[in-house]
């Protein structure tokens, strides 16, 4: 087990009530037990600084190599956070407009556009010039008309044909996109004449110091990550990405990732410009969940936290002030932050194994209070749930 250290022996929760760390620690060692998560790192944050870091359980269950703060993780959509920040800050800078279609900034209509790898492109979309309203901050906020992904539909139901289309009017509803992200990634490469990976460097991780996360898998990765575990503890080989992609290829450390949480909370609490863009409201969310088939089903269940979407983070209201939340998901890993930076608090969970969402309704409340995250609408279900 890894931690930060730290001489405060307690932490200040969103309600004012306290937790000390000790009783912290003891609580997240009893949950990874009843729940069978096979590893876990924690971040909390206070007045905008890390007050607290441990890792839980393994890193490898059949080697049993303890998990360790500085472990590298498959980050998943902690990648779309990270792109979402990149964007914001050339938005600041008048380098792309949120609000310009991402078409006028291309030299050839968006399904001619040139990919080594051809099902990567947009060739489908020919013939439906919805595609010419798409702009930035739709990519951003998931509300292109995209699917998640070209081989899946809104319901999560797999597409073997793989083709990509437009399935509603862009900008009129949410529905969670990576390949919206994908396109604005080709945009932003072509506008800069840089690549994601080099962008994100030259802005984001050398700046922060974020020196074990990349986009692209590093040669300094290896023998220092962690791999993913099934729900019954098989491990999964580790996948590396040999290609930038903002919707999800970023590999990092729970170091370097609460580095990244902490720089936002401070941009946040000396109200930054990009922080504004970051976390305006763009578009009410009002579904019953955020994937699957009840994403498709109309709901008012979350209006009482103003569910919302920003620049690639999830917002909510509460009466501490908004919170600004990204989850990641993939075989194997899952992971999830929200910051509430009108207080200066926030939680940062990633996990190596498929079994550690069913804990974090629970985490959130002991670490800070967090009783706003819709769990049910991001199947975040508790592993001892008996309710409806």
């Amino acid at each position: 087990m890894a931690s930060c250290n730290n001489s405060e022996e307690s932490i200040t929760r969103l309600d004012g009530t306290s937790i000390t760390k000790d009783s912290l620690t003891v609580k997240i060692n009893q949950l990874v037990k009843n729940a069978n998560v096979h590893g876990l790192a924690v971040t909390v944050f206070e007045d905008n600084e890390i007050s607290y870091q441990k890792a839980f359980g393994y890193a490898n269950v059949d080697t049993k190599d303890s998990l360790k703060t500085e472990h590298v993780f498959y980050g998943a959509s902690f990648s779309k956070a990270v792109f979402g920040y990149l964007v914001a800050e050339l938005a600041k800078e008048e380098i792309i407009d949120l609000d310009k279609p991402l078409q006028e900034y291309f030299d050839v209509p968006i399904p001619e556009l040139y990919f080594k790898k051809e099902w990567r492109g947009f060739h489908e979309l020919a013939g439906d010039l919805r595609y010419e309203k798409i702009t930035a901050r739709m990519c951003l906020s998931h509300t292109t008309g995209f699917p998640n992904w070209r081989w899946m539909n809104r319901a999560a139901e797999f597409t073997p044909e793989g083709k990509l289309f437009i399935e509603f009017d862009p900008g009129t509803q949410y529905s969670y996109s990576g390949e919206g992200m994908m396109l604005l990634q080709y945009a932003i490469e072509h506008i800069t004449g840089k690549g994601l990976e080099e962008l994100a460097r030259e802005r984001v991780f050398d700046p922060l110091k974020m020196n074990m996360t990349s986009y692209i898998w590093q040669n300094r990765f290896e023998n220092k990550y962690c791999n993913g575990h099934k729900t019954t503890g098989e491990i999964i080989p580790k996948d590396s990405a040999d290609e930038a992609g903002s919707a999800g290829s970023m590999e990092t450390t729970i170091e370097d990732y609460s580095k990244f949480v902490r720089h936002i909370l401070e941009l946040t609490a000396v109200e930054s410009q990009t922080t504004k863009l970051l976390f305006e409201p763009n578009f009410a969310i009002r579904t019953k969940m955020q994937f699957g088939a009840l994403s498709l089903e109309p709901s008012n269940d979350y209006d009482h936290v103003g569910l919302n979407y920003g620049l690639g983070w999830g917002l909510l209201q509460t009466p501490y002030g908004f919170g600004a939340f990204k989850e990641g998901h993939g075989d194997g890993f899952q992971h999830y932050s929200i910051i509430f930076p009108d207080s200066g608090k926030g939680v940062l969970i990633m996990s190596n194994s498929d079994n550690a969402e069913s804990i974090f309704k629970e985490l959130l409340e002991v670490t800070i209070k967090d009783v706003y995250t819709p769990w049910k609408w991001q199947n975040y279900i508790p592993y001892d749930y008996e309710g409806g």
